[in-house]
């Protein structure tokens, strides 16, 4: 009989949970009951204002009956998901460290707390994905959510700033995959000498909002009203890229998409296509490669129309992303 996997590298204060087979935890509180150092699990409407000094909607308590409710935000804003036991008080104040660390993203993401002793649904509703990823049912586990897929980022209790490090990477996945949508955060309580955040502009708010309800037209009307207004305002370019691309790929057929671009390699629409596509699955090195080749492979309007798109998804992504900057380079050399 082989041993139980050990939870990979740097997963501090896992508890192995594989002995329990499926079955959530027993020997916990009643659910439903405070455990001793544990904050009551309310459902979003319940939730206070403020959480330990965290703007108001930036950390989310669930529970079973809950749960699907703050699923459904996902589509329009990334979230982080953090499941962790009341049972096991080294585990107690992880999401609070999580959200801690994403309040700096201004309401780019937000954070959802579970506690699986008292809401083992959630548990096992997220068993198989969390054996896939760690190698074993463990809690803490920490996942990504965007648009209600997980995205597993770390078992254990990892340190502040490799937390911050990798809630910028899921937010990076995220403007990649188009879910650019933020959570309307209160004020938090501030410290002595800080200074509140400013609101958004009232045009980057409005296209913010529409995402959030689907409507992909109002978004962009609102974005190109900024830009008028201010050619150089890099929120509302980065916004107008990224919802362009959402309405560019909205409804494919992404199986035939990528048949006609493999039958016609010579065809630029084609090629561009795929390369949206990709961009919106994250496979953005691939979507540059791509229109990278065709712009060799071609020239006059049609070559044009390749690097001008291109240029249109550096920046969807970004201009700050690593790989835009070899992007740049390697354009520069098939067009020179």
């Amino acid at each position: 009989m082989s041993s139980t996997p050990t939870p990979p590298s740097g997963a501090r204060g896992a508890i192995d949970l594989s002995a329990l087979g499926g079955r959530p935890p027993t020997g916990g509180p009643t659910p439903g009951r405070q455990a001793p150092g544990q904050a009551p699990v309310q459902s979003p409407a319940q939730a206070p204002g403020q959480q330990g000094g965290l703007p108001e909607g930036l950390l989310v308590q669930v529970t079973d009956a809950t749960f699907s409710e703050v699923m459904n935000r996902t589509l329009t804003v990334p979230a982080v998901l953090v499941l962790w036991s009341s049972a096991h008080e080294q585990t107690v104040g992880l999401a609070e460290r999580v959200a801690a660390a994403a309040a700096r993203l201004e309401g780019r993401v937000f954070v959802v707390s579970a506690d699986v002793q008292t809401s083992p649904g959630i548990l096992q509703a997220f068993q198989q994905v969390i054996v896939q990823a760690f190698g074993q049912l463990t809690v803490p586990v920490t996942f990504g959510l965007l648009q209600g897929q997980p995205v597993p980022l770390f078992p254990g209790l990892p340190q502040d700033e490799e937390i911050g490090q990798v809630l910028d990477q899921l937010v990076q996945a995220a403007v990649q995959n188009g879910i650019t949508g933020r959570v309307d955060l209160g004020a938090a309580p501030a410290a002595e000498g800080d200074d509140e955040l400013p609101p958004l502009p009232p045009l980057i708010q409005e296209a913010y909002d529409a995402i959030e309800r689907g409507d992909l037209e109002a978004a962009a009307t609102a974005y190109e009203q900024a830009l008028a207004a201010d050619p150089r305002d890099h929120e509302a370019e980065l916004g107008l890229a990224q919802v362009r691309l959402m309405q560019r790929t909205d409804g494919l057929d992404v199986q035939a998409v990528r048949a006609a671009a493999a039958e016609s390699p010579e065809d630029v629409d084609a090629q561009i296509a795929v390369a949206d596509l990709d961009v919106l699955g994250g496979h953005v090195a691939d979507a540059f490669t791509r229109l990278i080749d065709t712009v060799r492979a071609t020239e006059g309007d049609e070559r044009d129309k390749a690097r001008t798109h291109l240029l249109e998804l550096f920046n969807v992504v970004g201009n700050h992303d690593e790989r835009v900057r070899k992007g740049r380079t390697a354009l520069m050399n098939a067009l020179f």
